[in-house]
């Protein structure tokens, strides 16, 4: 079932599962994650609808989306901004950490969330802040010119708790904004599989048994620690996804099926010039298989597609009479059927 974003923008149908309905028509795979970040936006909604009818104060839960790159982090927290309501805005951690002046940069950082806001100062302080590659805040020994990792995290705890921050003429409070980060964590998936603490635990029936296996893979706010993440800046991150792997299979998927996909992109491109593309399945499959033994997920299917099409886009605008393309095989060059 497709859900349209103009179905999400009424309130009735903005629940966890119309969220992860929207998300799986732009993202293949990471089911768990999706289910997660769904939940945290339902939540961050109903707070914002309901703040002045609780009688007890919710308190927001940023998240952590760990994961290998190329598995969908940043494009997860692209397509959720489309079906939000609210202002959102992406940051890159290592452009903070190689900043002399990090305390300006994350005051730059909310004043961008004010202007997607067009000045509201209500909306802007409801709104969420995606913060990429925050792996790379992790603390060393070895600090070098600029701000470090950890002095980036120590910056950033206040606005994640919430804090007041002038912004010109403007208080920016942060309480309710939130927080996104994400990042690769090379090499946590060691300290996480020394440290599953409810082994000894005696467990009954199967579903109590994969209840304690999920607790068991989850990432712990210790192993973080580990890591390099300082005590209090993981502890502002309690909700946290694990992202995997993509397979063969789902790489093949991501070039087709969501609306977006690089296939569509291309047939609307060659379709503008009146010619039909026309790829058989077991092209998208060899792509997938190359992508995948470059060991970065999706992100090298745009530029082996690319290449493929490469001979194909430089002559049709000049070839007037072709009127479909079709390809069969990735190492073969692709056939160019002129108008009869």
């Amino acid at each position: 079932m497709e859900i349209s974003e103009s179905q999400l923008l009424q309130g009735k149908k903005l629940t966890p599962s119309a969220i992860t309905q929207y998300l799986n028509q732009y993202v293949i795979g990471q089911d768990e994650a999706k289910k997660t970040l769904s939940v945290a936006v339902y939540a961050h909604y109903r707070k914002l609808g309901r703040q002045r009818q609780l009688d007890v104060e919710v308190v927001k839960s940023n998240i952590l989306l760990v994961g290998p790159t190329g598995t969908g982090k940043t494009l997860l927290c692209e397509t959720l901004s489309r079906v939000a309501r609210v202002p959102f805005v992406t940051a890159n951690a290592t452009s903070l950490a190689q900043s002399k002046y990090v305390n300006e940069e994350i005051e730059a950082l909310l004043l961008r969330l004010l202007e997607k806001a067009d000045g509201d100062i209500t909306r802007a302080q409801h709104g969420i802040v995606f913060i990429d590659e925050i792996d790379k805040l992790k603390a060393s020994g070895n600090e070098q010119q600029g701000t470090s990792g950890e002095r980036v995290q120590h910056a950033l705890l206040k606005i994640m708790e919430g804090a007041s921050v002038r912004l010109g003429e403007k208080t920016f409070d942060t309480t309710n904004v939130l927080f996104i980060c994400a990042g690769a964590f090379v090499g946590l998936e060691n300290i996480t599989a020394k440290n599953q603490a409810f082994g000894f635990i005696s467990v009954g029936t199967g579903e109590d048994e994969h209840i304690l296996n999920r607790l068991n893979t989850r990432v712990k706010p210790t192993d973080l620690f580990v890591f390099g993440l300082i005590p209090e800046f993981a502890g502002r991150l309690p909700v946290i996804a694990n992202l995997q792997n993509l397979s063969k299979d789902q790489l093949t998927k991501i070039m087709v099926e969501p609306r977006n996909s690089i296939y569509n992109q291309f047939r609307e491109m060659l379709r503008d010039e009146g010619v039909e593309l026309e790829i058989e399945h077991e092209v998208f499959r060899q792509i997938a298989e190359m992508a995948f033994e470059y060991k970065v997920g999706a992100r090298s299917l745009r530029g082996i597609f690319e290449e493929m099409l490469m001979p194909v886009l430089y002559q049709v605008p000049d070839r007037p009479e072709v009127r479909k393309v079709v390809i069969k095989s990735l190492y073969e060059e692709a056939s160019l059927i002129v108008a009869a």
